[in-house]
């Protein structure tokens, strides 16, 4: 493991082989997830570049004759209080349910310390298993926050 953010489930843990830091070589997967998703956040090159953005997957074949498969992604948003903003998070559709999200968050978390995030109704029973705590924005969209010391609002 040549990235000092990169961690390995172990054999009993089949959905998450590791989650860590992208490089480059994984831009075109990463794209991909957010495309399927229908997520836009923004310039995600620069933000693999600055270290911003964390895959996740399994050692059972990608793309490019590589061995790894990533089967999800959270870009991240560094903010100027401690922690990070969650500018998206995908996971492939047939991937989804198997604790993929859970571990990029988890990872994101431990990194950062505290996240934030907002995001619609729909994906709201996502957040609140995740932890977070939740407070509305208006009748559609809620505003999210975790930390690794517990949950608060500023």
């Amino acid at each position: 493991m040549d990235d000092p953010d990169e961690t390995r489930a172990d054999a009993s843990d089949e959905a998450v082989g590791y989650v860590r830091t992208a490089t480059g070589d994984d831009a075109l997967e990463v794209r991909r997830i957010l495309d399927a998703a229908m997520l836009e956040p923004g310039d995600v090159e620069s933000r693999i570049a600055e270290g911003n953005v964390l895959v996740a997957g399994d050692e059972r074949g990608g793309t490019a004759g590589t061995e790894e498969r990533i089967l999800g992604t959270v870009v991240l948003e560094p903010l100027e209080e401690p922690g990070a903003h969650v500018s998206a998070i995908g996971v492939r559709r047939r991937h989804r349910g198997r604790g993929i999200g859970t571990a990029l968050i988890d990872r994101a978390v431990a990194r950062e310390g505290r996240l934030t995030a907002r995001f619609d109704d729909g994906v709201r029973p996502f957040y609140e298993r995740l932890g977070f705590s939740i407070e509305p924005i208006d009748d559609r969209r809620h505003r999210g926050v975790k930390s690794g010391h517990g949950t608060d609002f500023d």
